[in-house]
C-alpha cells in the first residue's frame, strides 16, 4: 500500500516536473525572442529558470530514488552470496538515511532562516525560502523512501530468489 502511494506520488511529481520544464523552456524562448528581436528582456527570468532547475533536480532525485534508477556500482555485488547482498542493501539504506537526514536538517534550517529574514532574489524578487525549500522537500522524500525500504527489506528478502536470473540485484 505504501509502495503504491509512493509510486503515485512519484508520478504526480513527474507531471509537475514536466510542466515546470515546459515553463522554463517557454520562459527562455520568450526571453531570447524579446532580447534579439525587440532589444528587451524579462528581468529576473534567468533567476526563475535556475530556481525551476533546482526544484527539478531535487524533486527528480526523489523520483529516481523511488524508481531505484540511480547509478550504482554493482559489478562485484552480483557475485556475492544472497546474505552479503542483503547486508549491503541494509548498509546502503542506512547510509542513505543518514545522508538524507543530514542534508534535510541543514536545508530545512537554511530555508527557514531565509523565510524568517524575508530574503528575496535580487532581480525576480522570489522569496529565497522557496528554492531552498525544494532541496529540503527532495531530501525529505528521499529519507521517507529510504526508511520505508529499510523497514521492508525483511519482507522483500523472503520473496527474493537466491541468485537473480535477470541481473537485478537490488530490487
Amino acid at each position: 500500500m505504501v509502495d503504491k502511494a509512493l509510486d503515485r506520488l512519484a508520478r504526480v511529481i513527474e507531471v509537475v516536473l514536466a510542466l515546470a520544464f515546459i515553463i522554463a523552456v517557454l520562459l527562455n524562448f520568450t526571453n531570447v525572442v524579446g532580447r534579439y528581436l525587440f532589444g528587451l528582456s524579462l528581468l529576473g527570468s534567468d533567476e526563475v529558470q535556475v530556481f525551476i532547475m533546482v526544484a527539478m533536480t531535487f524533486l527528480g532525485a526523489a523520483v529516481v530514488t523511488q524508481r531505484n534508477m540511480h547509478l550504482r556500482m554493482d559489478v562485484l555485488v552480483r557475485f556475492f552470496p544472497p546474505f552479503v547482498r542483503l547486508l549491503l542493501r541494509i548498509l546502503e539504506q542506512l547510509v542513505l538515511i543518514g545522508l538524507a537526514g543530514f542534508v534535510l536538517s541543514q536545508s530545512y534550517f537554511y530555508a527557514r532562516q531565509m523565510l524568517m529574514i524575508g530574503r528575496t532574489s535580487d532581480m525576480a524578487g522570489v522569496p529565497m525560502w522557496i528554492p531552498h525549500g525544494f532541496v529540503a522537500l527532495g531530501f525529505a522524500l528521499i529519507l521517507l523512501i529510504a526508511i520505508w525500504r529499510l523497514a521492508t527489506i525483511g519482507m522483500r528478502r523472503r520473496t527474493e530468489p537466491a541468485a537473480p536470473a535477470d541481473g537485478k540485484v537490488w530490487e
